[in-house]
C-alpha cells in the first residue's frame, strides 16, 4: 500500500510518501521557525497562511523524489488534531481533495499517535507492548502501548509539559525560539552542579509530572544570580528536568513490566535525556527506541506510517467534510483491526 502522509498541525509542513512493502520512500519538511522567532513563539494565523503555501510544493517535491505518481497511490493520510485549528484545516483540506479527485480513501491520524509509533519506521523498530513517553510540544505523556491504538494512559502532565518549560526557561535566559534546542546549546557549556533546582514530582509514587514549579524556581533564580549565570542556570534547569522524565519513565516501565520503552516527540532529541535514559533504563534491564532525530519534530513521515496502519484494515473518512480535532485525547483512538 502506497500513502501519503501530511502533516500541519503546528509550525512545520510535512509531506512524505510510505510504501508498506518497501518503507519510507520520500519526505520533506518545511519549518517555520525562522519566521515564528520574530514573534517568540508560534503566531497561528502566520502558521496557517505559510502552510497553504509550501503543502503543494512539498507534495511535488515528494512525488518526484519517489519516483512515483499520484495515480499510484492507495490513500492519503493527514494529520486531524491535535493542533491549531486553522493549520490543522490546510492539511485536512489539501489530503480530503486530493484523495477525492483522485478517487482513493483518506484518513485522518491522531498528531500524537503519528510521533508514538515514530521510532517504528526505523530499522530496528521496537515489538509491542512497550511504554512510551510522549514528549511533544504540550505534552507530556507516559502510555502502556499494547498495538496500534491500544493505548492506556498510565500519567501526564499536570501543568505544563517539559517541552513548554523548555521554551518558557529559553524566554527567562533571552534565549531564542524554539527553546529546546536553545537552552540544550547553553546549557551545555554550563555547569548543572553549580545550583539545586527542584525535581517536581519525582517521588510522588505516580506517572504524572509537573514542570510549573521548575520554571518559576528557574525565574527566581535567574532574578538573584543575574545574566553572568545563564549557562549554569540552564544547565541546571535541565538536568533537572531530566531527573524527572527518566525517573518518571522507568519507574513506570517497571511497574508495567516492559522492558522496551519507546521516546517520541521533540525532546526526546535532547542529547542529556538520550544518553541518561538509556544508561539508566539499561541498568533495569530496559532496551530504549527513539525515533530518528530528524523525525522527533513534527514530519510527514511518521503521519504516512500511522496513516498506512489505519488504512490497511480498511480505516477511512467518510463523507465531504473535513472536521478537525484541536482537542483530541490519545487513549480515546479505536484499536486498528478492532
Amino acid at each position: 500500500m502506497l500513502v501519503l502522509g501530511v502533516e500541519s498541525s503546528c509550525d512545520e509542513t510535512g509531506v512524505a510518501l510510505y510504501d508498506t512493502e518497501g518503507g519510507l520512500l520520500a519526505h520533506a519538511l518545511h519549518s517555520q521557525v525562522a519566521m515564528h522567532s520574530e514573534y517568540g513563539g508560534v503566531v497561528p494565523e502566520l502558521a496557517s497562511r505559510d502552510h497553504i503555501r509550501r503543502v503543494l510544493p512539498l507534495t511535488r517535491k515528494v512525488m518526484a523524489e519517489s519516483g512515483r505518481t499520484l495515480a499510484e497511490l492507495d490513500g492519503i493520510a493527514y494529520t486531524q488534531g491535535p493542533g491549531l485549528a486553522g493549520a490543522l484545516l490546510v492539511g485536512a483540506g489539501m489530503a480530503r481533495a486530493l484523495a477525492y479527485a483522485l478517487g482513493i480513501p483518506a484518513v485522518g491520524v491522531h498528531h500524537l499517535e503519528g510521533h508514538l509509533l515514530s521510532p517504528l519506521i526505523s530499522d530496528t523498530p521496537p515489538q509491542f507492548p512497550f511504554v512510551a513517553l510522549l514528549v511533544s510540544g504540550g505534552h507530556t505523556q507516559l502510555m502502556q502501548v499494547s498495538g496500534v491504538g491500544r493505548y492506556a494512559l498510565l500519567g501526564e502532565t499536570l501543568d505544563d509539559a517539559a517541552g513548554e518549560a523548555f521554551d518558557k526557561t529559553a524566554q527567562l535566559l533571552g534565549l531564542g525560539y524554539p527553546g529546546g534546542p536553545a537552552v540544550a546549546k547553553l546549557a551545555a557549556g554550563g555547569d548543572p552542579d553549580r545550583f539545586n533546582l527542584p525535581r517536581p514530582m519525582l517521588n510522588s509514587g505516580d506517572f504524572d509530572f509537573s514542570f510549573s514549579g521548575l520554571k518559576t524556581a528557574v525565574l527566581t533564580l535567574q532574578k538573584k544570580a543575574g545574566a553572568e549565570a545563564a549557562a549554569d542556570i540552564a544547565a541546571a534547569f535541565q538536568a533537572a528536568a531530566v531527573d524527572v522524565l527518566v525517573g518518571k519513565s522507568v519507574a513506570a516501565c517497571v511497574h508495567a513490566g516492559s522492558h522496551r520503552l519507546v521516546v517520541a516527540g521533540g525532546v526526546g532529541a535532547n542529547a542529556r535525556l538520550r544518553e541518561q535514559l538509556t544508561r539508566e533504563a539499561a541498568a533495569r534491564g530496559i532496551e530504549v527506541f527513539y525515533p530518528r532525530l530528524e523525525f522527533c519534530t513534527d514530519n510527514g513521515a511518521m503521519i504516512a506510517f500511522a496513516g498506512a496502519q489505519r488504512l490497511a484494515v480498511g480505516a477511512a473518512d467518510g463523507g465531504m467534510a473535513f472536521p478537525v480535532r484541536p482537542r483530541w485525547e490519545l487513549a480515546a483512538l479505536e484499536a486498528v483491526g478492532g
